[in-house]
């Protein structure tokens, strides 16, 4: 028997800080940074053991660390005002260059329209503005750096201008707490993402010049000043946006932590509906906004909000949908990025990387569907789109090839007819089969009312092989939906 030491070996690892971040192999070291800078020594006390510490609990010591990371590590100077949000220096270095492995994949098309100029926005910048201020200084991002209060523009105004060696990379944006104004067809894929006259739209909104006037508190779910919507001018482009979104739903969960003291206001921690309800509305303007932005992503406080966040988008018609875990000593973080863009190669990075076999359990199936049915179903969920499919039911298998419009199709729920396309029988002696997705979905049965469906991708190669895994998420929605009498819930 395996004694508890070998077993806690086995456990698998936990993900790691990002291995291009600055602190990974050499993670700050609090005794020569006080050696270096006195005004961070009083904050710095030494263990039973020896070792150099601070207290977490201490908005004054955290907030100097911060300060002193910047200045000694990056050559930023800093400072925001008590109360205002402190930021951890490694954990947001870690957003940043999870960015970087976003842009330098070539999964979607480059924005050339800025030349060689990455450039980013970051949502509800803060006094802070650390996102802007690391993104500048390491990788040579410009920014527009947006919020809303008085405090946080000022403060955030001053941090660009105390580095003048990166002030013209960084513009700080006031949000205005107003009328929002779309435009006929924005309206309308509004409306189409939140279920029309469902959405509680006033239809007696006056037109003006082509567009029309929509009060900031139309989608009743959200009544706060405007996200992206109102913020982004006309016309203007960016390669991503990103966002550290107020995690929770009263200041009252906010202060439940008592191991860290990193400040924050109302604005920056808070947001009724929590997270969730603040990213959905990102995941809604971004579905107007299309392809303004290669990428946008925000962190996510809890994981158990991914799954409702990622059926949300499919569910928009995203193209592709990326995750990743942000660690930094006890804090887990987790960053959610997708884009509207027609995918052009998979990715290369290792961290935004696809599995090439995926699977999920189909439970509660009702009793008067079988393994068969579900079969011939996920036989017509691709043909539907006009892809390729040949159905063994000896097998029970489904080997499908989809070309780059029909993965489009797909994942926006877009039928096609046979009558559409040149064939709707399997492509067979296909020259370019590489370019297209090709993958097998299986059915097992498990016990009784429980199938195992089971995915796996055929050329890994293949430039749409990143659409592997959301066209596979779009099924099991579809397939539970359908077959299963609880349907899908967010946990």
């Amino acid at each position: 028997m395996p004694s508890k030491k070998n077993r806690k070996r086995n456990r698998p690892e936990r993900p790691t800080i990002h291995p291009k971040n600055k602190y990974a192999e050499n993670p700050p070291d609090f005794a020569l940074l006080a050696s270096l800078h006195p005004s961070f020594k009083p904050f710095v006390f030494y263990s039973r053991d020896g070792r150099p510490k601070i207290d977490w609990t201490d908005f004054n010591s955290t907030r100097e660390l911060t300060r002193i990371l910047l200045l000694h590590d990056h050559g930023l100077n800093w400072w925001i005002p008590d109360g205002q949000l402190c930021p951890t220096v490694p954990n947001r270095s870690n957003y940043i260059h999870w960015i970087e492995d976003l842009l330098s994949s070539d999964i979607i098309p480059k924005n050339n329209a800025n030349g060689e100029i990455v450039r980013g926005f970051d949502i509800g910048t803060g006094a802070n503005c650390i996102y802007p201020l690391l993104g500048a200084s390491i990788k040579g991002w410009s920014f527009v750096g947006s919020d809303v209060t008085d405090v946080a523009l000022e403060w955030a105004e001053r941090n660009v201008k105390d580095n003048p060696h990166i002030s013209e990379l960084i513009e700080i944006r006031k949000v205005a707490n107003c009328q929002v104004t779309f435009s006929a067809e924005d309206l309308h894929n509004l409306e189409s993402v939140n279920g029309g006259s469902e959405m509680g739209m006033d239809r007696s909104v006056v037109e003006e010049a082509g567009s029309f006037a929509l009060p900031v508190d139309a989608n009743r779910n959200y009544n706060r000043p405007p996200v992206l919507l109102g913020v982004v001018r006309d016309d203007e482009k960016f390669d991503f946006c990103m966002c550290n979104p107020p995690f929770f739903e009263t200041m009252e969960e906010a202060g439940l932590n008592p191991k860290t003291s990193c400040g924050g206001t109302p604005e920056e921690m808070v947001c009724p509906g929590g997270e969730k309800t603040f990213i959905s509305r990102i995941i809604e303007d971004s579905a107007v906004l299309k392809d303004s932005f290669r990428w946008y992503t925000s962190m996510v406080g809890r994981k158990k909000n991914l799954k409702f966040l990622m059926s949300k988008l499919r569910e928009v018609g995203v193209t592709i949908v990326k995750t990743t875990e942000f660690v930094q000593g006890q804090t887990c973080r987790w960053g959610l990025a997708w884009s509207f863009m027609s995918p052009t190669k998979k990715i290369i990075s290792p961290h935004v990387a696809e599995k090439s076999i995926l699977s999920f359990t189909l439970e509660g199936l009702q009793r008067q569907f079988s393994a068969i049915d579900v079969l011939q179903s996920i036989e017509s969920f691709f043909c539907t789109s006009g892809a390729s499919c040949k159905l063994n039911a000896t097998s029970f298998s489904v080997d499908i090839t989809a070309s780059n419009d029909q993965c489009d199709a797909i994942l926006k729920n877009e039928r096609i007819h046979c009558d559409e396309i040149d064939n709707c029988n399997p492509l067979e002696g296909t020259s370019n089969i590489s370019s297209n997705l090709c993958c097998r979905v299986s059915v097992f049965q498990q016990i009784p009312g429980t199938l195992l469906v089971k995915g796996s991708l055929q050329h890994k190669d293949s430039p749409l092989s990143g659409l592997f895994s959301s066209i596979i998420q779009h099924l099991e929605e579809m397939l539970r939906h359908k077959f299963c009498k609880s349907k899908l819930t967010a946990n």
